[in-house]
């Protein structure tokens, strides 16, 4: 394929929006080839808005991943709410992703009223796919075609890179054309001690989803990289006194089991070699705290100079 001409080419932002575990965050690493957001079997695993760049001859897709739409409790949840219209308010256009496999829900009409009032250009990508028979799709596709104007209704399934190509071409229907935003090497916006953060996450919520699904996040302490050596440590902040044995585990072998899993996903980010220190600390409420969720936030750390 040859590059398109100037005039031709299309780039835009693109608000990747759905329920919790729709398989949103799998679909942007399918489109980008990179692990750009941590993928778990547990719901809101995605806190920040993670951008992934699509790079192709004729066209950048720059997907903003954005957090799970649910009703709000925590200052935590709110701000991850927040990202969610934050991403919907700076969209060329919007892709709603939704689960085929599972029955339509008050959630889902939540997340379709939550597009109305932006009324964004959205196509709907019914994900998951290879979980159902294909008669079971014909229904669903009506039932969503009624209740929002889509652009466009695709099948997919993110898992098996099944129908990625036909969404691709959908997206890049609805952007602007204009020159490309990042050079053709970036597929995303994130510093790394953002990406070693929720690499270290994804490994915890892998060792310890059965007693632990929602409450622990990482902070990185110190962050120092050198020629042949990165030096990272981090600290898992739990709720509860009663959670730092999970995460520990008998005489600390399953905090050994997270640092070694998260350290082999580190090195393929920050090669070629990393020293990983990891450490425990119990702080009550912290997804309350607003100074903690703060920190979480890696453009407020980019503010801040960190």
């Amino acid at each position: 394929m040859h590059m398109a001409e100037a005039s031709d080419f299309r780039s835009g932002f693109v608000a990747v929006v759905g329920r919790p575990n729709v398989g949103k965050s799998t679909l942007v690493n399918a489109l980008t080839g990179e692990k750009v957001s941590i993928v778990t079997p547990v719901p809101q695993t995605t806190r920040n808005r993670i951008l992934g760049v699509v790079h192709l001859p004729a066209a950048q897709v720059i997907l903003m991943d954005t957090p799970g739409v649910h009703k709000p409790g925590s200052h935590l949840n709110r701000q991850m709410m927040a990202f969610v219209r934050q991403a919907l308010g700076e969209r060329d256009a919007a892709l709603l992703v939704a689960d085929a496999s599972q029955p339509f829900g008050k959630g889902d009409q939540f997340t379709l009223d939550l597009l109305r009032e932006y009324t964004p250009k959205t196509v709907l990508a019914l994900n998951k796919i290879d979980l159902i028979r294909k008669p079971q799709l014909l229904p669903l596709i009506e039932r969503y075609a009624q209740l929002y104007p889509f652009e466009e209704i695709i099948p997919i399934s993110a898992r098996c890179h099944e129908g990625l190509n036909t969404l691709l071409e959908a997206i890049v229907r609805l952007l602007p054309q204009g020159p490309p935003y990042f050079p053709p090497d970036t597929y995303t916006d994130q510093p790394e001690r953002f990406l070693a953060a929720e690499l270290i996450r994804e490994s915890i919520i892998k060792h310890t989803r059965q007693e632990l699904p929602f409450v622990t996040a990482v902070l990185i302490d110190s962050f120092e990289e050198g020629p042949q050596l990165t030096r990272i440590r981090a600290t898992i902040l739990v709720e509860k006194e009663s959670q730092r044995p999970i995460v520990l585990g008998a005489g600390g072998a399953r905090i050994k089991q997270i640092g070694i899993d998260a350290r082999k996903e580190l090195e393929r980010l920050l090669p070629p070699k990393v020293f990983l220190e990891l450490f425990v600390r119990v702080e009550s409420g912290w997804r309350n705290n607003r100074a903690i969720v703060a920190e979480l936030d890696y453009r407020a750390e980019a503010q801040r100079g960190v």
